[in-house]
């Protein structure tokens, strides 16, 4: 039989042996948790880029309207001009009897 040191020396290598295999991952197992983030990063990726072009289009698209409106604002700009002077020639006409 071995000494109660021994005993518990022998005990205490046991545990930390088990202890220390049971911590590892294998590499299979690493790779495929690796392969499932990498997989998510790519459809994330992918969301972005289709997220990106639509903010784009849309941006584009805005554009085109502000510059569609300012050249109505300076068409109606011009017209009133010319409204205010055939009002102004009707004004000083003679009514009819």
């Amino acid at each position: 039989m071995l000494s109660p040191g021994k005993r518990i020396a022998a005990v205490s290598l046991i545990i930390a042996g088990g202890l220390s295999l049971s911590a590892c991952a294998t590499t299979e197992y690493v790779d495929e948790q690796v392969a499932t983030v990498t997989s998510r990063v790519a459809a994330l990726e992918s969301k972005v880029q289709q997220v990106e072009s639509t903010a784009n289009t849309a941006n584009t698209t805005a554009q085109s309207a502000a510059e569609a409106a300012q050249s109505a604002n300076q068409r109606l700009d011009q017209l009133t001009g010319r409204v205010d002077g055939l009002e102004q020639q009707l004004a000083q006409k003679r009514p009819r009897n």
